[in-house]
Parts: structure tokens; sequence; C-alpha cells
């Protein structure tokens, strides 16, 4: 007998007739940072091609998104003043809420407006959660926070917030919240398996982060694969809507562990430092940018992700308008 598996690979049309995993614009999503009181936007030096948003540049991005097909647009606000529990993130005149409130008003229902639920970007300390004298993060007390700043992102118009500051019983508090303030569709997007990873460093430029020290006493341990998935199904259960896995790349075991186990959506989220390490090989000309960006985004959806938040959502939206195949 000739088998000869080679015959499926002749050309670029029998490669894409029948390849097994697809990106489509569809299932990516931008991350985006606002700044308050910034007039114009601002690059960030460790992820070449990102910038710091003014508001007026945020509605602009957002449009794009919407034109080319972006699935949504996640939105983290790096306010002008901080305090120990983060106060301007529940303010309506908060930059995150006025930001969601702006990009809601611009795209309507085109793109998933998602708004980023920590209080990270929002505490002089710079952790996600109220502080103890002795500074340990005090999860049941930052919940309430979480749950005024889910209702106001909501009021603001986000169709779902995210809770990313993996406190213990965050998603039930929130879905209480969401449904008692008459939120029932607003949905959540819970980042479920965040580990404590050393890939977040430009994101943390990215936000101005105030962070001393780390957080690894509520982030999870990077050597605990089958605890990300206890994470995924806790959530599941407390309502979470969609479940992430975060970093991507460096956890794709993890993120199919949690496809595999789950009848709920998945997302992973190609982090900060994922983007940066790329984009430095490329800029030295070490690879070919455009292939590895293509290839990083298939194995992620290849390891089980529905869902991909990645800075390069809007580039890679309009390559495929173009017709090229990632």
């Amino acid at each position: 007998m000739n088998i000869r598996p080679r015959r499926l690979r002749t050309s670029a049309a029998m490669r894409n007739l029948v390849r097994e995993t697809r990106v489509d614009a569809s299932s990516l999503v931008l991350p985006v940072f606002v700044v308050d009181g910034l007039d114009e936007p601002r690059p960030i030096a460790s992820m070449p091609g990102v910038v710091q948003h003014s508001l007026d540049s945020l509605r602009a991005e957002a449009t794009r998104c919407a034109e080319l097909g972006v699935g949504g647009i996640d939105i983290f606000g790096v306010p002008a003043l901080r305090d120990a529990v983060g106060s301007a993130a529940w303010a309506p005149d908060g930059i995150l809420n006025r930001a969601t409130a702006a990009v809601h008003a611009e795209v309507g229902d085109a793109v998933v407006v998602i708004a980023d639920t920590c209080l990270d970007e929002f505490t002089d300390h710079g952790h996600c959660g109220v502080v103890t004298a002795d500074g340990r993060v005090d999860n049941d007390a930052t919940l309430p926070l979480y749950e005024q700043m889910a209702v106001a992102q909501a009021e603001a118009g986000a169709h779902m917030v995210s809770p990313s500051g993996m406190m213990d019983g965050q998603v039930a508090a929130i879905r209480r919240a969401l449904d008692e303030a008459g939120h029932i569709d607003v949905g959540i997007l819970a980042y479920s398996a965040k580990y404590a990873s050393a890939l977040f460093g430009p994101f943390r430029e990215a936000v101005d982060s105030q962070l001393k020290g780390d957080r690894r006493t509520y982030q999870m341990d990077p050597g605990n694969a089958r605890e990300g998935l206890k994470e995924a199904l806790l959530d599941i259960a407390e309502g979470a809507d969609v479940v992430m896995v975060k970093p991507a790349t460096f956890y794709l075991d993890v993120l199919s562990d949690v496809r595999a186990a789950v009848q709920v959506p998945v997302a992973a989220y190609q982090v900060s430092g994922e983007y940066a390490m790329l984009e430095a090989a490329a800029a030295n000309g070490w690879i070919d940018r455009e292939r590895a960006i293509g290839e990083s985004l298939v194995s992620i959806r290849r390891a089980g992700a529905d869902t991909v938040l990645t800075y390069w959502a809007a580039e890679v939206a309009g390559w495929l308008r173009e017709g090229r195949t990632l």
C-alpha cells in the first residue's frame, strides 16, 4: 500500500483544506492600556508597537478593532492618583470606567467590551487587594471592593468583567453583586489559572505598577498543573462564563487539561513577556516575525483556547483580512 501523508502537503490550497487548527479575528481579544490625563498615545519601551492610550486614541483603536472583526477589547486603566484601597477603580469618573463607557459608546455591540477587574493598577502598593498592617493581602476584605468595581464597570457598559486578582471566592462575589444590581447579562471572564510568572515585567511598565515584592501568596506556583484545573473548576462552580489560563505559551499543558475537562469557553492570555520576547528576537533578525507570531497563536489555539488575548490581535486581524494564513 502506497501510504504517503505528504500528499496532503503538496500546495498551500491543499494544506489549508485539511488544516486542523485555525485562527480567526473573532477569536482574538486586544488588551489595551488607557492613562488618565494623557493627551496622545505614549509608546511602551518594553513592548514595541504597543502604547498607553489617551481616551481619544482608545476610541480610534476600538473602531479599528470593530472594522477588522476583532472579537473583543480588554481595557486596563492607569489612574492619576492611587490610594491604599484603589478607590479610583469603582469611581464613576475613574479612568477605567470612563474608558469603558467611551469604548462602548464608540463600538456598541460590535466588539465585546471587557473591563479588567483588579485593584493592582489602582493601589499605591501595587497589590491586587487590601493589604494588612503586616503586609499580607486580605482576601476576604478585598472581595467587597471587587464587587463595587464590577458593578461600576457593568454600569459603564462592559459586556464582561474580568476578575484577575486570584482572590478565593472572587467569581461568586462578583456574580452575586452583578445580579443584585440588575446586571444579569454581564458575563464574567475569570482569570482562573493565573501563574506567578516572570513574563509580566513589560505589563508592569505599561500600567506604571507600584508593586514592591511579588504576588506569590495569591498567584499560582508555576510547578502546579493540577491546581490550575482545580481553580478553573472552582470558578465555573461559582458562575464564571469563561475561564482563562495565563500566561499562555509556558502553560499549554494546563490549557489543554482545562479544555479537556470543562464545557465553558476557555481563554488564554499571551502576556507581555511572550510578546516582548518574540518582538526582540524578530528585531534582531533571529526569527521570521510574521511566521513566529502566527505559529505562537496557532499553538495556543491548538492546545485548546477558544479565545486568545494577544497584543497582536488587531495586526493579525489585518493579515487575515488580506487573505494570509497563519
